[in-house]
């Protein structure tokens, strides 16, 4: 899919028909988005712009040079964005450059930033004159995009945190998987939180793109480092959880093992009587009682519920 945005009478006008870019002065053009183009799409925007989008995996280096790179009047990104795909995060590249003021895009999928990006740009259309009011508008929905999902993960974690409280210091396991999928979706967003805090330092270190739009990055930058002691700040209470709910298992498993413990005391005078009178010798007077059975039995019982009062009196039970 191809989108071509250009200015028309002080207005942003969009076409999706490759043919028309010769009709449209060069110095018109605004941004070029690809979005799983075809083939012929990819190679007419390449040649007739003279220009290169990043293969995919050069578009999935962690290199800094392979992220950010700039020469003449071109500067070429290659960045991660997230998107939520059936509760889990999924990172898409993008393959993004700015070229003499005009912003050419490639990517796969259709990510919400752009779209909630485009929106932006259809409320107020006569504001994006060029590619670097784009590319902030981009970056800019892209932080919002990311503040809302550690939102998301603050509310989960204080839903894990009252049904903690809910059941009665009963673990389930799927809490524990839980707890585990959040600290991975947490890593996953402050990966790519630290990716959009390089880009943009190099941004603002370029000497391609304009000073007037620098003050815009700084923002962006600040509010950055925000959502970073956000996400530090969420790590911290999903290892709070982990540690309390281990905490309860093995107080669970402890309380059971304490059960057993007891009970196998319980059950010893019981069989050291028994084991006394099942021996065979024959000088064993209790053998004669008339009543030898039922005493047995009854110091069994006595001597078991004796234990279970000394263990009661003493809090161990």
């Amino acid at each position: 899919m191809l989108r071509i945005y250009y200015k028309k009478n002080t207005r942003l006008a969009k076409e999706s028909d490759v043919g028309i870019l010769r009709e449209i002065p060069m110095q018109d053009m605004v941004w070029v988005d690809l979005q799983n183009p075809t083939v012929e799409e990819k190679i007419t925007i390449e040649t007739y712009f003279d220009i290169k989008y990043s293969s995919e995996e050069e578009s999935q280096e962690i290199e800094s040079s392979s992220r950010f790179s700039e020469m003449d009047n071109e500067i070429i990104i290659n960045s991660n964005f997230l998107s939520v795909r059936e509760n889990s995060f999924e990172y898409n590249p993008v393959s993004i450059i700015l070229e003499k003021g005009i912003l050419f895009t490639y990517r796969d999928d259709d990510l919400k930033t752009f779209s909630e990006s485009v929106k932006k740009i259809k409320s107020n259309p006569t504001l994006y004159i060029n590619g670097y009011q784009i590319l902030s508008t981009i970056l800019e929905t892209c932080i919002d995009q990311d503040a809302d999902l550690i939102e998301n993960i603050a509310k989960e974690i204080a839903e894990l945190n009252k049904s903690l409280k809910a059941t009665n210091e009963r673990v389930d396991e799927d809490d524990l998987l839980k707890i585990s999928s959040l600290q991975n979706d947490n890593m996953m967003l402050r990966e790519n939180i630290i990716d959009k805090q390089r880009l943009l330092s190099s941004l603002i270190k370029s000497s391609v793109f304009p000073p007037e739009y620098m003050g815009v990055l700084k923002i962006m930058i600040k509010d950055i480092s925000s959502l970073l002691e956000h996400n530090k700040f969420a790590f911290e209470r999903l290892e709070y959880l982990q540690d309390t709910f281990m905490g309860l298992i093995n107080i669970d498993q402890n309380r059971i093992i304490k059960i057993f413990t007891v009970a196998t005391v319980a059950f010893m005078p019981p069989t050291l009587i028994a084991s006394i009178y099942g021996m065979n010798f024959s000088l064993m007077p209790e053998l004669e009682w008339k009543y030898g059975y039922l005493i047995a039995i009854l110091f069994m019982v006595l001597s078991s519920l004796g234990t279970l009062v000394y263990f009661k009196k003493r809090n161990w039970l």
